[in-house]
């Protein structure tokens, strides 16, 4: 007559009244919401870990039992763009900026808020307005 009892009663799911599965479920959500993320590239592989580390103690009839779960996530896409680096004319101080319009010294129409601007992001009407109050002191009369 063969018994069909389970001899090691300990399931994956109900270790620790179920916080190894809640473990595991928080790192399959980072899992998932990592895959989803447009900034990360859709072909790196993801892998989830889960550890268990048995510590019996000196008579051999109990065992500590220490459950943890891992993700390794794909990496965010690295993003590039081109700074400006000069000195100001005036001042000597160094001066950068983020290229904008993609060729330096070019203005662009920028489609979010419907202004022109200049190479590094600044409204074409603040810069003009700038320059209006400049005296040219080699063309004023004496």
């Amino acid at each position: 007559m063969t018994e069909n009892k389970q001899l090691i009663n300990f399931n994956l799911s109900e270790i620790a009244d179920g916080a190894a599965q809640e473990k595991f479920a928080k790192e399959l959500k980072e899992v998932c919401n990592n895959i989803l993320d447009l900034n990360t590239e859709a072909k790196t592989k993801r892998k989830i870990t889960m550890d268990l580390t048995f510590v019996p103690n000196d008579t051999r009839d109990a065992i500590d039992t220490v459950v943890s779960v891992k993700s390794r996530l794909a990496p965010q896409i690295g993003v590039s763009t081109t700074m400006l680096l000069g000195r100001n004319e005036d001042t000597g101080m160094m001066a950068a900026n983020e290229l904008k319009s993609g060729v330096p010294g070019q203005t662009y129409f920028d489609d979010k808020d419907s202004t022109l601007k200049t190479d590094t992001g600044k409204p074409v009407d603040e810069v003009e307005e700038q320059t209006k109050n400049i005296i040219d002191l080699q063309n004023k009369k004496a």
